[in-house]
């Protein structure tokens, strides 16, 4: 029926069919793995996004509150050179032993919190305030662990300029909240407070996001919650039920999560408003705070002010 040369035509053309269809497979497998993987990147991407948005310009240098301060460069474990802004208490205050350290939230930096830092020292009590890496002139580029370096090399430097451990009172704004627990855990601390921050950053981006995976792919966690039982210091969680951004069953279930003594202290006001919408309450909750942290004396098991 065939030749050798009929049977050496049948061959090369049933290998350069087998060859081309196991060509267009492995094609199609290399196809789907590049768009996975920039699939993979740009989650990472729009994840890191979301969760950092860092500026560079600085829109103050400090001298606007018109009171001494100090511009602070400092270093962490792993080399990276931050900056911060420290700015000491009335010396006639009777609570200039205490100072904030301030965790701000996840965008601008710090020259654009200074009223956030005029009505922390109507307390009495010192701030810093210091930029996360990648922002302002602080060095690097942000990610979860950094921050974390960058915490614990502020609250050294803090300790560092004299306070004692137990007079410092570490402030997570919003993002912050995620920096401040890790910092409450990793250094000994006299408080703690959450202020509009979130259980974790991957609950929040599940509410969020509802669309997206999160909760399978998110890397950046945050788990603040999970935090709160193994910290042994008072803590005060401030939160408005107008917050549109992060709801307030966040502080809810942190408060609960947290060892006594403890106050839940609503404050009013969109999640970036709190200060115009409502100043004097907010201060009420943190004069509150102040006042348990020097009676060194246990709040109630369930004190919740409205």
């Amino acid at each position: 029926m065939f030749n050798e040369a009929g049977l050496s035509i049948v061959g090369v053309a049933f290998f350069a069919v087998t060859n081309s269809r196991s060509t267009r497979r492995t094609t199609k497998i290399i196809r789907l793995l590049v768009l996975l993987a920039v699939v993979y990147l740009v989650l990472r991407w729009f994840e890191h996004r979301q969760v950092y948005q860092p500026s560079r310009p600085m829109d103050a240098n400090g001298s606007e509150l018109g009171r001494p301060f100090e511009d602070v460069h400092f270093q962490t474990a792993d080399g990276l050179k931050l900056n911060g802004w420290f700015f000491p208490a009335d010396k006639d205050s009777s609570r200039q032993h205490f100072v904030y350290l301030l965790c701000h939230g996840n965008a601008g930096n710090i020259s654009h919190r200074l009223e956030h830092v005029a009505a922390l020292l109507e307390t009495g009590a010192s701030v810093f305030i210091f930029d996360y890496r990648g922002y302002g002139r602080s060095e690097g580029r942000p990610s979860e662990d950094g921050t974390y370096l960058d915490g614990q090399a502020a609250h050294q430097w803090v300790r560092q300029r004299g306070f004692a451990a137990t007079n410092i009172i570490v402030l997570g704004e919003s993002l912050g909240g995620g920096i401040a627990s890790e910092v409450a855990l990793r250094e000994p601390s006299g408080g703690l407070i959450l202020q509009s921050t979130y259980t974790s950053v991957t609950d929040l981006g599940a509410e969020l996001f509802p669309w997206l995976p999160v909760r399978w792919l998110g890397i950046i966690k945050y788990d603040t919650h999970s935090k709160l039982p193994r910290i042994k210091v008072p803590v005060l969680v401030m939160h408005s039920r107008a917050d549109g951004l992060i709801g307030f069953h966040h502080a809810e279930k942190n408060f609960a999560a947290a060892n006594e003594p403890k106050l839940l202290w609503e404050i009013v006001g969109r999640h970036n408003d709190f200060l115009e919408a409502g100043r004097e309450r907010y201060l009420d909750g943190l004069n509150k705070f102040l006042a348990l942290l020097e009676n060194s004396r246990p709040a109630p098991k369930w004190e919740h002010h409205r």
